[in-house]
């Protein structure tokens, strides 16, 4: 299993969207797929599921709501219970082994971490105070190894755009970090913020690890994967003079590696609802130049985790 956390500070940089349809190209590659919705918004449970199916058959008995309530996340309830299938987008992929499957967020995920920073009080001294830092922020880490769920071959977290606990306890369960970007300043300017946040995360577990954690808490070493740039210009099929020095100041500035691989801003594939809750990639022909784009960025990202599936027709 390999794990990777879908971030940014910044929202509306397609992070959603890139998350659904690499999870769905790399499905369609047939590898088994678990996409985890940790955003509050709930965009890409709705990528999969239409608003009415999420009331009627998942918001109040699977969503990872569930999971993160009561004295301790996943003490009343397993991440393995949780798990919906698709329908719709596992009759598209076309692959005899390849599965895509979901764990719904829920709206009243964004009271979680208040309720979670709560958890992190009410100790006595350091030592409790380091083991229940510890346990809290382990514990997607911790659930993940369930052997239920040992059959998957990528889990992508798709994150809040916050570097609130629930965000924080995704960093901590995964190898690597994708950071979805706009070739634009405000998108650019966080990147240099989130890889130094993710690094005092590292630190400060580490050391608790080790002198608090008794054993129980591995340390953890997430790694950026890589920014990749989304919504991007084309014009006569190169990336805009604009925008390619965006990209060009990530790559020398930001200590974040950047990409080769590049979305262009296509309003035919991305606005409005995935029709009949199949990602655009996987409906689209083969020779489309945005589906091409996202071939070769899952390429790029499954080169960098050592999977291998399918090669897509």
């Amino acid at each position: 299993m390999r794990v990777v956390a879908v971030m940014n500070y910044k929202g509306g940089v397609g992070k959603t969207t890139l998350t659904a349809n690499l999870g769905a190209v790399a499905a369609s590659r047939g590898l088994r797929v678990l996409l985890i919705d940790l955003d509050p918004q709930t965009n890409l449970t709705f990528s999969f599921f239409s608003i009415d199916e999420w009331h009627d058959r998942i918001k109040d008995s699977h969503t990872i709501k569930q999971w993160y309530e009561g004295d301790m996340p996943g003490r009343e309830v397993s991440l393995a219970d949780l798990v919906v299938t698709p329908e719709a987008v596992n009759e598209q992929l076309g692959s005899a082994t390849g599965r895509l499957d979901l764990i719904s967020s829920h709206l009243g995920l964004i009271d979680v971490d208040l309720k979670l920073a709560a958890l992190l009080g009410g100790t006595t001294t350091l030592a409790s105070s380091q083991q229940r830092f510890l346990e809290l922020h382990d514990c997607l880490r911790r659930e993940l190894a369930d052997e239920r769920l040992s059959d998957y071959d990528l889990v992508l977290f798709d994150c809040a755009p916050n570097f609130g606990l629930v965000t924080k306890t995704a960093i901590v369960a995964s190898e690597r970090i994708l950071v979805p970007a706009k070739a634009d300043y405000l998108s650019t300017l966080g990147l240099t913020y989130l890889e130094g946040n993710c690094r005092k995360l590292v630190r400060e577990f580490n050391d608790f690890a080790g002198y608090g954690g008794k054993g129980e808490h591995g340390p953890i070493n997430p790694e950026f994967l890589g920014v990749v740039f989304t919504m991007v210009q084309i014009y006569s099929q190169r990336v805009t003079a604009a925008h390619q020095n965006y990209i060009d100041e990530a790559q020398v500035n930001s200590g974040v590696p950047v990409l080769e691989s590049t979305i262009r801003n296509s309003t035919r594939h991305f606005a409005g609802e995935p029709e009949k809750a199949v990602p655009p990639m996987l409906s689209a022909p083969g020779s489309d130049e945005v589906v091409q784009e996202f071939e070769r960025l899952t390429d790029e990202v499954l080169d960098s985790l050592s999977l291998t599936g399918e090669v897509s027709g």
